[in-house]
């Protein structure tokens, strides 16, 4: 029997899904309908609608579905629509403690977007031990639910080293009929006022999102799919309807990370920017070493303990309309032919006798956003999609792509007559204004999170990802390519996402104890999320700076993405991949090691200082079996070991490859490759971490099995 894994990706405008098969990764089958805001069971009667519709269809059998999972924006729409619930909060603190937390944990209501807010009731108690005063705990809930509040949230400034008092509360709480969370809960970080904050938004989400959940979970199951059903997270993982009552706050931006899981996992970007790119506007993101990169969000402007994507969103896109004023074009976006309620002048009839008029597409906007009106008095937008046509930008079968160029270049005709150029220098101002402005974003994701560019692939996603993204490409000289399924994307991320968790700490100076506590923490949370152990990888970095430790766990609900799917290269392929994703020629490319399904080859690149004197240096790639480049970056020394040796080899690789400064020993990043998995160990600085996190993770082997290390800058 075969598997099949479906994804449904639940927009503002239509729920869109998607059928692949697990062995070849082939799309089976797309389905698309309008979301069904109105109805009486809420999106969730789309959901349902459309996995129907898909399944019948198509001769899907639901005993064929291994995995499905959904991503929704109800979180995010909540927040900005201000659909939540008033939250009480009851503070809890002793002693000296006591007049700091019950300061800095009575945070007020939040505000949210469009002048909405999120109303908070507030308490406290001074207690040390929460069911000795259990009366008094009872009294105040009431006070708090009298006061309006839906759900209680309990927090205590240490509940992330004993949440005891908090779990009390809790529990209390519900038993009294009420929905409740825990600052312990939703993050295990110190900071008990970023940690209540974020604990309140998760709590005033709880009721809305309960109600879908159950909703779409009952409906899936009557539909005879034996799989449990997964919500798409802000981090691009998924997690189980259970975690999603207990933590709706990941949730948020989920659709958002939907579209670079897609690309993580079905393109196998290692390192790059994916641009996924609408109507309206382009969600830019990093990835790098096959890893999406996350960051705290942040909501009304207040920091939370929300790990989200890391995505910048611009206004420009496909759609995005040219602003004209005094002459010249101004801008480009962010109003987009949608808002304005015309079609674009790419997928219009050719107009007769067209003109310029400029026009106002909402009511508080100025009139210099351009149009042409024909002589029938038809009006169409001037887009951007309309421009990278005309300059032959967008590549031949493309979703944004047309054949239609006389048509778009008598539109734009009539601006060049107003502008005084020809239609085409019309169209290349405007993209080089949006190209611009996407630069800047790009430009600054290269330099926060460190980005060769000899190295970066600009990947395009969304309908308009071939707008955008080979023109970027070339003014910026880098790589890039449009992904496959390009419009589809964020479902086809929804159906191939992992599972995945993170798990964060505040150590000074974390132990070898610290370490294999929160690998066990992350390693439990992620397989209570639905993850298979044999799939789990753990990542453990260290701030110094802030003193977070924070292990990233993540793995596959029913098999190993990648492995199953893809062909298995013979040693001249990947030396082939090796060659070209080093550019080099042959005899400068060497495989060094060979591990389970690892490759490692290292590139000699030889330069002349000032033209004079002779320099090398050494390039590395990491490819696995299917030829997929998982790590690109300048080595410094490369080991096979075994768990026997590993304290001596390691000992051998430090002492070769660190560096002393003024502040002492600087270890080279470390990475671990062994079996089927690879270990990265870049985010740790001390050698007794290393070890202690290579030792634990190595336990399961055999005595002899080989593990390659690798040293890197």
């Amino acid at each position: 029997m075969r598997q099949v894994r479906i994804g449904i990706d639940v927009g503002g405008t239509f729920t869109d899904a998607v059928a692949i098969d697990s062995a070849t990764y082939e799309i089976i089958a797309q389905e698309k309908i309008p979301t069904t805001h109105d109805a009486k069971e809420g999106v969730a009667e789309g959901i349902v609608k459309v996995l129907q519709n898909m399944l019948q269809k198509n001769g899907i059998a639901p005993e064929e579905v291994v995995f499905i999972a959904h991503g929704t924006t109800q979180a995010t729409n909540a927040l900005l629509e201000g659909d939540v619930a008033c939250t009480g909060i009851l503070a809890m603190g002793s002693g000296l403690e006591a007049g700091r937390a019950k300061t800095v944990s009575n945070i007020g209501n939040i505000p949210l977007a469009l002048g909405k807010e999120l109303k908070t009731v507030y308490s406290f108690v001074e207690t040390a031990d929460a069911k000795a005063d259990e009366q008094e705990i009872a009294g105040k809930i009431n006070e708090l639910k009298n006061a309006g509040a839906k759900v209680i949230v309990a927090t205590e400034a240490y509940s992330v080293d004993d949440p005891t008092n908090e779990s009390f509360v809790v529990n209390m709480a519900r038993n009294m009929g009420l929905y409740a969370t825990g600052g312990h809960e939703v993050s295990k970080l110190y900071g008990l006022k970023v940690r209540t904050r974020t604990a309140v938004v998760n709590g005033s989400l709880i009721p809305r999102m309960m109600e879908t959940a159950d909703m779409t979970e009952a409906c899936v199951k009557r539909s005879g799919i034996p799989a449990s059903l997964m919500i798409m997270r802000c981090d691009g993982g998924v997690m189980t309807v259970d975690e999603v009552r207990r933590r709706p706050i990941l949730t948020l931006l989920s659709g958002l990370a939907a579209g670079v899981a897609g690309v993580l996992m079905y393109e196998k970007l290692s390192d790059g920017i994916f641009l996924e790119a609408g109507g309206t506007s382009t969600d830019i993101s990093v990835v790098k070493d096959g890893r999406v990169m996350v960051r705290y969000g942040e909501i009304g402007g207040h920091k939370t303990y929300l790990s989200s994507l890391d995505v910048r969103t611009l206004g420009v896109a496909g759609g995005s309309m040219i602003r004209v004023e005094d002459g010249k074009i101004t801008d480009v976006g962010p109003r987009s032919a949608h808002i304005a309620g015309l079609p674009y002048e790419i997928f219009s009839p050719k107009l007769e006798s067209p003109r310029l008029d400029l026009v106002a597409p909402l009511k508080d906007d100025e009139r210099s956003f351009a149009v042409v009106t024909g002589a029938d008095g038809r009006k169409v937008s001037l887009t951007l999609a309309g421009a990278a046509n005309l300059l032959g930008s967008v590549p031949e079968g493309d979703y944004a792509y047309s054949s239609e160029k006389e048509n778009v270049r008598a539109a734009w005709q009539a601006l060049g007559d107003v502008l005084g150029i020809t239609a085409e220098e019309a169209a290349r101002a405007a993209m080089d204004k949006a190209a611009e402005k996407i630069r800047a974003i790009v430009k600054r994701l290269i330099d926060e999170y460190h980005l060769s560019l000899e190295l970066l692939c600009l990947a395009g996603g969304g309908g308009s990802g071939g707008v955008v993204v080979p023109y970027l490409g070339k003014k910026m000289n880098v790589q890039w390519k449009i992904v496959k399924n390009a419009p589809i994307i964020s479902t086809i991320g929804v159906a191939m996402a992992m599972v995945r968790e993170v798990v964060e700490r505040t150590v000074t100076n974390p132990t070898e104890g610290d370490m294999k506590a929160i690998r066990h923490e992350a390693l439990e949370q992620v397989m209570k999320s639905g993850a298979a152990e044999a799939t789990v990888e753990i990542a453990i970095e260290y701030d110094k700076k802030t003193n977070i430790l924070r292990a990233t766990a993540t793995g596959a609900t029913e098999l190993k993405m990648g492995d199953v799917a893809a062909k298995e290269l013979s040693a001249a392929e990947i030396r082939q991949v090796a060659r070209n994703s080093l550019r080099l020629p042959d005899k400068d490319v060497t495989e060094v090691a060979a591990a389970g399904k690892w490759h490692v080859f290292d590139g000699r690149v030889c330069k002349k200082f000032l033209g004079l004197f002779p320099s090398e240096k050494h390039m590395v790639r990491v490819i696995d079996r299917n030829g997929v480049v998982t790590l690109q970056r300048e080595g410094v020394g490369v080991i096979v070991t075994n768990k026997v040796n590993l304290i001596t080899d390691l000992g051998t690789l430090f002492e070769e490859t660190a560096t002393y400064g003024t502040v002492g020993e600087e270890l080279p990043m470390l990475f671990a490759y062994y079996g089927e998995k690879q270990l990265d160990l870049s985010g740790l600085t001390a050698r007794e971490q290393m070890l202690s996190v290579l030792e634990a993770e190595l336990d399961v082997l055999s005595a002899e099995e080989p593990v390659i290390l690798l040293a890197a800058r």
